[in-house]
């Protein structure tokens, strides 16, 4: 069986092995910097799609191979949307995901302060952008959930140490093995349909 040689636009080793692994087989991935590409790869765009082609691109205009980028969002509901484009950079330009699950737990708790009722349900978005022979192909996945009151798990990357899939109720997308999440992740739907386009 033939290989597909693609590279994803990411510096995110625990994306890159997620990818792998739900891509399966006859798909090996590597990284920019695999292929000598360095440098910080601009996401100045203000939605998911448009982040997630600019990386795509900014590769493809390089490198001129199949390549694929992903951007993924925090969507909180009570937060209208929030952190959403900003998910790495919610509490700083540091991508201290420490600090930004902090900041989502705070301000969740200050809206249930004035309004017991607040929503805590919130969803993980992904869209990924795959270029082939010049042709750009978007996929989205979505995984709903709710926000955890604390920090939970030793798995996953991310936020998902506070977010509760709806598939598993009490327990954080940290809490559950890398195989479950992959089965429901928002990523993981994105990737699977965009392996089955190529597959096709």
């Amino acid at each position: 069986m033939e290989t597909t040689k693609i590279i994803f636009a990411t510096g995110n080793r625990g994306k890159l092995r997620e990818a792998s692994e739900i891509l399966g087989e006859g798909f090996e991935l590597f990284t920019p910097m695999d292929y000598g590409l360095t440098d910080d790869i601009p996401e100045t765009g203000t939605t998911l799609e448009e982040n997630s082609r600019q990386k795509a691109e900014y590769v493809y205009e390089r490198k001129h191979c199949i390549c694929f980028a992903d951007d993924t969002g925090l969507e909180v509901e009570a937060l209208g949307g929030a952190p959403g484009v900003y998910t790495a950079r919610y509490a700083g330009e540091s991508k201290d995901f420490g600090k930004n699950m902090d900041k989502v737990l705070s301000e969740l708790a200050a809206l249930e302060t004035s309004d017991p009722s607040t929503s805590r349900r919130a969803r993980f978005r992904s869209v990924v952008t795959l270029i082939l022979d010049g042709e750009v192909h978007q996929f989205e996945g979505i995984m709903e959930g709710t926000i955890a009151r604390q920090k939970s798990g030793r798995g996953g990357f991310g936020y998902d140490p506070i977010f509760i899939p709806d598939e598993y109720p009490g327990l954080t997308a940290a809490d559950i093995s890398e195989e479950e999440k992959n089965a429901i992740s928002h990523r993981g739907k994105a990737l699977r349909a965009m392996a089955a386009f190529l597959k096709g």
